[in-house]
């Protein structure tokens, strides 16, 4: 998917997560192109293998590449058959979901937004249940990054939901309706 957005174009990228199935051979690819006073709201979920039905991720390999060119660039490559990769705690420590929430801006963020933006997503990172796999950061100032770890898609999910309800408020100073598609 590529995304370009004209000046002053606002734009939330929130898909349904990508499952990744047993010997799948898939590749993600997002590239956002922003104008000077664009900015976007977004974010990717990946779940590997759907393990409330007892089918793991056994075999296979997923690909992900999320991008702003020339300010934040995303790579994965991950092997069903890499258990070093997938069970180590430097890795992704057994979890069978990773998650990525994003701000980003075709002009940077004055510094107050910027910090507004890590504040109230640290604040509800605090009081939730993945507080220990969740980080959030501003690589650049005209990106804001919030990445999670779970064990299933459904925690990554709530979480991601309301701190894009909180972004949303702050930043925009709009509703956080949740789309319908979202209780289906």
């Amino acid at each position: 998917m590529s995304a370009k957005l004209a000046a002053g174009a606002r734009l939330e990228w929130l898909p349904l997560e990508t499952i990744c199935y047993d010997a799948c051979l898939a590749e993600n690819r997002l590239s956002m192109s922003l104008a000077p006073g664009a900015e976007l709201l977004g974010w990717d979920v990946t779940a590997f293998g759907l393990p409330a039905s007892g089918k793991p991720f056994a075999q296979g390999t997923f690909r992900q590449h999320i991008e702003v060119p020339g300010l934040w660039l995303e790579r994965a490559n991950i092997k069903a058959s890499d258990l070093l990769l997938l069970q180590s705690p430097l890795g992704l420590a057994g979890h069978r979901c990773i998650a990525s929430l994003f701000f980003v801006t075709g002009s940077k963020l004055d510094r107050q937004r910027r910090q507004q933006a890590l504040d109230s997503a640290r604040s509800i990172i605090e009081r939730h249940a993945l507080v220990d796999t969740v980080g959030v950061t501003s690589p650049d100032p005209q990106v804001v990054v919030l990445r999670v770890l779970a064990p299933v898609v459904e925690p990554a999910m709530h979480l991601l939901r309301q701190v894009w309800q909180a972004w949303r408020a702050e930043m925009w100073k709009l509703e956080a309706n949740c789309p319908r598609i979202w209780t289906t």
